[in-house]
């Protein structure tokens, strides 16, 4: 089913709306009499019938108090679009209330056949409208995760309920008081279930201390943070960032985006404030080895990952045509997990990857691979697109000295470096280096709309196309 939708504002108000049981996209208050006529959506109610219908109200009491799933909202809506067939997509956190979601929506929203598509998921990425279709879905609703996939781009009509969970906003404003000097800069963030939370905090914290501040990477909303896209903070505007989460994956994005900050992890369920430490010297070493081996590489292989969104073809155009302008021979494999023991079987074909799915893969396992498997960001590095942070010094001209043996040809060395024309604005990684130190910040903008053209954002504006096309050839 192809439906016409708003090309823009549908999805921030389902950010605004998130919280609100009340609110929804409707045209008018009557279902269309032919679900498969294009419409469009604005900002309106839910009508009382479905919000104070009492048995929907009961239906709905088995679920956590504190859960926000929107559920009236999510009934309305599939009476608006006129669905019969709708599919369901939990992160496994959420899976166990799955069933009970669709009974519901059987006997509220005469939905006639409700099925949960089963393939994990991991983050928004995994947005696999491509499955509901393929298993005949009118309607797909995505529970867990903002909008990082617009919906103007999923195939068929999708609603992301964010499932806002509601804590002890008043303990987290009192250890934050407890623990800190009214003269400490706080920057709060995040993951998505917590942001109202995070700006409820913020208010309070607001009164007590110099500057309280929630950061915000577009198309993110504020204070939300992804395991690939962080905001990266100018030094001097934060001393610390307290990150309200229940795990780290998290917060290492904001870590590894802002490495020079003190970051604290409020743990929601716990109650409980710890300070997290992230081996940066670490993960840049092993990364610029991975990134130096690939240097020696004569045959890649390009991992356009299928799990749901994971892959962009536009970033897999842009490495063909970086690959391509280097006369490098390369493969595409289409994968949906990734893993050492798979990779393995091509061992003798490829000699380097670079994946198309999640950095962090790269970032936190890139060790367990035989070859070297790097991001799309890596692969420019590695093909002498951007200057890579070991570089120590830099010529009159532009051009960068790295140290490689008199021997050795390389592709792509630093010798060959093109600077990227956003230079250190947005990249961060032409920050020199000395005794040894690894200064350079390792860029989280992987969804960013004002990332490099490696990113996956979808909505690219009309500046980075054009330095995308510049820097291809």
């Amino acid at each position: 089913v192809s439906m016409s939708r708003s090309m823009k504002g549908e999805c921030k108000q389902q950010q605004e709306a998130a919280m609100d049981p009340k609110a929804v996209h409707e045209e008018d208050e009557q279902p269309p009499s032919n679900p498969r006529t294009p419409r469009r959506y604005v900002r309106q109610q839910v009508p009382d019938q479905i919000l104070r219908n009492p048995a929907l109200i009961a239906a709905t009491a088995v679920f956590p108090p504190n859960y926000n799933l929107e559920i009236p909202k999510t009934v309305w809506r599939i009476k608006q679009v006129g669905a019969k067939r709708v599919a369901l997509q939990f992160p496994e956190g959420l899976l166990m209330y799955s069933l009970a979601i669709c009974d519901i929506l059987e006997e509220f929203a005469g939905v006639e056949e409700c099925f949960v598509l089963g393939d994990v998921t991991y983050g928004a990425c995994c947005l696999d409208d491509f499955s509901a279709v393929a298993l005949g879905a009118e309607f797909l609703v995505h529970y867990g995760h903002s909008c990082l996939v617009p919906i103007e781009f999923s195939q068929i009509p999708c609603l992301y309920v964010f499932v806002d969970i509601q804590i002890d906003v008043l303990h987290l404003v009192d250890t934050v008081k407890y623990n800190f000097t009214k003269e400490v800069k706080i920057a709060l963030a995040g993951t998505i279930q917590f942001v109202t939370a995070i700006h409820a905090a913020e208010a309070a914290l607001s009164k007590h201390f110099v500057s309280v501040v929630v950061p915000q990477t577009k198309p993110l909303s504020p204070g939300e943070v992804l395991g690939c896209t962080s905001p990266s903070l100018p030094e001097g505007i934060v001393d610390v960032v307290v990150f309200v989460a229940d795990g780290r994956f998290h917060l290492e994005s904001f870590m590894i985006a802002n490495p020079k900050l003190r970051a604290f992890r409020y743990d929601p369920y716990l109650k409980v404030l710890c300070l997290e430490e992230y081996d940066h010297k670490g993960m840049k070493e092993a990364r610029r080895k991975a990134m130096q081996a690939a240097q020696h590489g004569r045959r890649w292989g390009i991992i356009l990952g299928t799990l749901g969104r994971q892959g962009n073809p536009k970033v897999l155009k842009h490495i063909e045509q970086r690959l391509a302008s280097r006369h490098i021979e390369y493969y595409i494999f289409l994968i949906s997990e990734i893993s050492p023991i798979k990779i393995a079987l091509f061992e003798d074909t490829v000699d380097v990857w670079v994946q198309i799915a999640c950095p962090r893969l790269s970032i936190d396992w890139g060790e367990s691979f035989s070859h070297p498997l790097l991001t799309p960001f890596e692969a420019e590095m590695a093909l002498g697109y951007i200057k890579p942070w070991w570089c120590l010094e830099e010529t009159g001209d532009g051009i960068h000295n790295c140290t490689k043996g008199k021997d050795e040809e390389l592709i792509g060395s630093c010798s060959d470096t093109i600077l990227a024309s956003t230079g250190n604005e947005i990249h961060g990684t032409h920050e020199k280096v000395s005794n040894g130190d690894e200064e350079g910040i390792y860029p989280m903008d992987y969804y960013a709309r004002d990332g490099g053209p490696w990113n996956s954002f979808y909505m690219q504006t009309q500046r980075f196309q054009k330095h995308h096309l510049k820097t291809a050839h």
